[in-house]
């Protein structure tokens, strides 16, 4: 990418930035934040006073490790675990919608849905956390939770192909910096 992607531009902020108040914004009440590469610069770009910053020093084994990470730090009296990475930027009202058809249907995963595909964020009962802890890369992350409860989850459909978001490379982020971020 050229740069950090935590600190790419993203509706007149950071990616970071937009998803902590997209988060906030959408009801989530506690937002942590796992920072691995380029841990320093990241942070110190951090406005939000909402985030609870965590370092990942294991980051190079994969995103297993933040996951895992990031549930070390959540509040024990969580209900629901939202999992959403910073380059799959989402609006408040995505995230608003994700968290109320999981705790209106009591869910154990609930996934959104666009024309059939999933999409993130991905929320998770917190009675999965002992599951979640476990994952690992070559068991395939938290797919392997996902697919263990497959006929459990309540799939929600957004009609928003930005739930399919991800930004993984140059071309995708000016894509779709061009359609959604400014």
């Amino acid at each position: 990418m050229g740069q950090l992607k935590p600190l790419l531009r993203w509706r007149g902020t950071s990616l970071v930035e937009h998803q902590i108040n997209s988060l906030v914004d959408g009801g989530a009440s506690d937002v942590v934040v796992v920072l691995g590469h380029g841990s320093e610069e990241v942070r110190s770009q951090i406005c939000s006073s909402h985030a609870n910053i965590v370092l990942n020093t294991h980051y190079r084994l994969g995103k297993t490790t933040s996951v895992k990470a990031g549930l070390r730090s959540i509040n024990p009296q969580a209900d629901v675990v939202l999992l959403i990475a910073v380059d799959q930027p989402r609006t408040d009202e995505i995230i608003r919608t994700v968290i109320d058809a999981h705790v209106k249907a009591a869910s154990l995963i609930t996934s959104p849905r666009y024309r059939s595909h999933g999409g993130h964020p991905l929320a998770f009962s917190t009675s999965l956390k002992g599951e979640l802890k476990r994952i690992s890369e070559q068991r395939q992350g938290i797919r392997e939770v996902f697919q263990a409860h497959r006929h459990d989850v309540n799939e929600v459909e957004i009609d928003d192909p930005m739930i399919l978001l991800d930004l993984n490379t140059r071309l995708e982020y000016e894509q779709a910096f061009e359609r959604y971020g400014t």
